[in-house]
């Protein structure tokens, strides 16, 4: 989307040398018919409003178009058919033939014709895919279970509103149920119909039942949550379109661009300060926390609170605000250094189904116009963005090298100081890797030593053995008791005889 890809400016950094900066002017952010609100790139640089207007002229266009053609075919038909009866006396033959292909062509035409004006029935298929592949029943009492909090919650809401709260509910109750009937038409058709409803509802808010803005904006936003909770699971990511796999080809392209630094982007955050290091893992955390919620709300308060962590870790680094140069290069990085899951089917998500105001003003609107430049960039990103040659950025990309590591001490003084503790990591992992191959190589000399220290004893003992041969001699005659009763070989005196003692 032209009007919402961004520049890219060299700035300088020293006398000798240059470095390529991400530069986005705010007037790219917003819809580029000039209407004044942030555009979106699903929405072809449009804002909602815009974009809806222009969607229905194309479709407009494109029925005039469809009637058209529908014309030329059955007069085509007539022609056809005329020019046959002419000649139906001479050949009869040729005519039944030629009568059953006519026919045959006729049918196929009014079917195609047909299609032009009907929803394709997707229905039947689409019934078979869910029910193949229908989630277990745990997550269905959760899900279960989440929806009725949120019904009472609702119902509990609109008690504060009175009779307008009743009628409210109706609509929505009303609006749900047109949507399970709806279920084969396309995601932006059912996208259509819940940006529609949303319009009426906030029009009937102030126009018919007079509620004040602050409570219109409550109420939209409890609506919101009501009817997409129970939506979720139909509307996001659906089987019918390329989503998912759009989620896969971002994914696959974080993974390859593992090896951009911040030097690279320009990101004017320290991490080595423990103060930063700790907002950034918390922006991290929030915009991986997105694909949690179902309420795209939800979804646009994640990436709100992690764009404001990066403001943050801006500021403290830089000891003043930061500005819009600044945030989206760190933007891109949290991207990159985060991955979040399915990011492009969130963003479709929040695209199609959430309030249309909330996307066109305020700073939930202005943060997620951001995101999509963030993961527009990302797709394009090349070697020019980086500032680096084809050849270099070629094998960064197919892992055959990384980036020329460089001595802290050689850096200028400009340079960011995540960069410098980036290398000092490097060299002490190169370090702890000499260490242990150090390490390694002792071990197995020891276990050599070992083997050869047993082999060596194992030869002095046999050599011992042959040279001293054991000698097993007979066994010896016992010796006679004392108190056998042998006396013939007995050499003891005579035993003691008792004397009286006449004293």
């Amino acid at each position: 989307v032209s009007n919402l890809f961004f520049s890219l400016n060299r700035k300088k950094m020293s006398l000798k040398s240059e470095r390529r900066g991400i530069h986005v002017d705010q007037s790219e952010l917003l819809c580029k018919k000039g209407c004044g609100y942030y555009g979106n790139p699903a929405w072809q640089g449009f804002c909602s409003k815009c974009w809806r207007e222009e969607y229905h002229k194309a479709r407009q266009k494109q029925i005039q178009e469809d009637w058209e053609l529908a014309e030329r075919l059955q007069r085509e038909e007539e022609e056809a058919f005329a020019s046959s009866q002419s000649t139906q006396g001479a050949q009869s033959l040729t005519f039944s033939k030629f009568e059953e292909k006519k026919t045959n062509e006729k049918t196929r035409k009014v079917t195609t014709v047909k299609k032009f004006f009907t929803a394709s029935s997707r229905a039947g298929a689409k019934k078979e895919i869910q029910e193949s592949k229908a989630p277990s029943p745990s997550i269905h009492r959760q899900a279960s279970i989440e929806t009725d909090r949120v019904s009472k919650e609702f119902i509990e809401f609109l008690k504060t509103y009175h009779k307008p709260g009743q009628d409210i509910y109706k609509q929505c109750k009303l609006f749900l149920d047109t949507m399970n009937h709806k279920r084969d038409l396309s995601i932006e058709e059912q996208s259509e119909c819940a940006q529609d409803f949303y319009q009426n509802v906030a029009d009937k808010l102030q126009t018919r039942w007079k509620v004040p803005p602050e409570k219109v904006e409550k109420a939209m936003d409890q609506i919101e949550k009501y009817i997409m909770t129970r939506q979720y699971k139909y509307v996001f990511c659906p089987e019918t379109t390329d989503d998912e796999k759009k989620d896969l080809a971002v994914q696959k392209r974080i993974r390859a661009l593992h090896w951009v630094t911040p030097q690279m982007l320009c990101v004017p955050v320290n991490e080595e300060i423990p103060e930063v290091s700790d907002m950034v893992v918390k922006a991290i955390t929030d915009i991986i926390e997105m694909d949690s919620k179902r309420v795209p709300r939800d979804k646009l308060a994640c990436i709100t609170k992690c764009s404001k962590h990066i403001f943050n870790a801006i500021k403290v680094t830089k000891n003043e605000p930061a500005s819009a140069d600044d945030f989206l290069p760190t933007l891109i990085y949290i991207v990159l250094k985060g991955n979040p899951p399915r990011l492009q089917s969130n963003i479709q998500y929040i695209t199609r189904f959430c309030n249309p105001s909330r996307l066109m003003t305020g700073e939930d609107g202005y943060y997620f116009t951001n995101l999509c430049c963030a993961v527009a960039f990302i797709e394009k990103l090349d070697a020019q963005s980086l500032n680096l040659s084809q050849e270099d950025f070629d094998r960064f990309m197919t892992g055959q090298t990384s980036p020329k590591k460089q001595e802290c001490d050689s850096f200028s003084p400009d340079v960011c100081l995540g960069v410098k503790q980036m290398c000092k990591s490097l060299d002490l992992l190169s370090q702890l890797n000499e260490r242990q191959e150090r390490i390694v190589s002792e071990a197995k000399k020891l276990e050599k030593d070992l083997i050869d220290w047993t082999d060596g004893i194992t030869k002095e003992v046999e050599e011992i053995v042959e040279k001293y041969p054991l000698e097993i001699k007979p066994k010896s005659q016992a010796l006679a008791a004392i108190d056998s009763e042998n006396v013939e070989n007995d050499k003891l005196p005579p035993p003691l005889q008792p004397q009286v003692y006449a004293g």
